[in-house]
């Protein structure tokens, strides 16, 4: 299965690395570059690809203002915020903004590919460089709602679901773990996000993260 994935970075011979990159891999098809986030918003619309690969930082239309455009659209493609900041400021706009991941341009050819691929698939990606500082602001936010308290309305089996979610999973892993459909699976994200007042996954992942004694 091919994963279609829309490109958008203002800077014509990163978006060029990038979409070799990515379409080395025999799995992975890059359906459109875009040279901000306007065209990204466009060209998602007009592909719908299963993910979107975007700078935070462009001009004109940055890549927080295009997420959230998208957002507004009921099959909206998960969003992968690329960057080569990883100051507080950039990293909260993109997850504040709903993207679904976060990872630097100076990574690894093989960590970038692992998080479209993740994204694409459902699941949460943080550059492990910068996730000790996003816990420790999920933990500063959950003062006025606790964890502890978000997760006891969740059943037996969505506090399985929402256990392999944190480890990585994606809808289809969950499925083959726990024997279930991957409708289902869904049906039991959309219950957890719902009951957690979490607005993504990352932000449910985060709040189980804090949890943690």
């Amino acid at each position: 299965m091919t994963t279609r994935v829309v490109l958008a970075d203002d800077q014509a011979m990163v978006r060029s690395g990038l979409a070799l990159v990515l379409g080395a891999e025999g799995d992975i098809e890059v359906v459109a570059q875009c040279a901000d986030g306007a065209e990204a918003v466009h060209a998602a619309r007009r592909h719908r690809p299963d993910a979107v690969l975007m700078d935070v930082r462009m001009p004109g239309t940055d890549g927080p203002a295009a997420a959230r455009r998208l957002r507004q659209d009921a099959d909206a493609p998960p969003v992968l915020a690329l960057t080569t900041f990883d100051d507080d400021e950039v990293l909260w706009s993109a997850l504040d903004a709903g993207m679904q991941g976060f990872v630097l341009k100076d990574s690894p050819a093989e960590s970038l590919i692992q998080a479209v691929r993740a994204v694409a698939a459902g699941a949460a990606w943080v550059d492990p460089r910068v996730l000790p500082r996003v816990l420790a602001r999920a933990r500063r936010r959950s003062e006025a709602a606790p964890a502890r308290g978000l997760l006891e309305r969740l059943t037996p089996r969505e506090r399985e679901v929402l256990d392999l979610m944190s480890g990585g999973a994606n809808n289809a892993e969950i499925g083959e773990r726990l024997r279930m459909g991957e409708r289902t699976v869904k049906t039991h994200v959309s219950a957890i996000l719902q009951k957690l007042e979490a607005r993504d996954r990352i932000a449910a992942v985060l709040l189980a993260l804090d949890a943690q004694p």
